[in-house]
């Protein structure tokens, strides 16, 4: 069975950074893309970041690029969400998915079957 379990989450002043890590278990990652999607009060859950296992196909959205990067340890099974210069606006609760489409762009909630528990990240302005 699947698992992915987040941390990193955390509360921090506005322009600080965070790092957030999804472990992963149960699975033959190396056909999945892992893609990291928040969630703030009373908003949809919106995508952030992906990337394929193999460490390619990275594709960030608009209001992340440039501040956030994404990374993946095949070795640990774990993939990370670097996250700088973070603004009141990226204040939400952060969740780890996997999805099974080779697609080029997976920034739908439907093309990722696995899901995290999420974890929290709070920016104080």
């Amino acid at each position: 069975q699947v698992q992915l379990v987040e941390s990193g989450g955390g509360l921090v002043q506005a322009g600080a950074s965070l790092r957030l890590s999804c472990v992963a278990s149960g699975g033959t990652f190396s056909m999945y893309t892992m893609g990291w999607f928040r969630q703030a009060p009373g908003k949809e859950r919106e995508f952030v970041a992906h990337i394929r296992w193999t460490g390619d196909n990275t594709y960030y959205a608009d209001s992340v690029q440039g501040r956030f990067t994404i990374s993946s340890d095949n070795a640990k099974n774990t993939v990370y969400l670097q996250m700088n210069s973070l603004k009141p606006e990226d204040m939400a609760v952060y969740y780890c998915a996997a999805g099974s489409s080779w697609a080029p762009v997976l920034i739908h909630k439907y093309q990722y079957h696995y899901w995290g528990q999420g974890t929290q990240v709070t920016v104080s302005s």
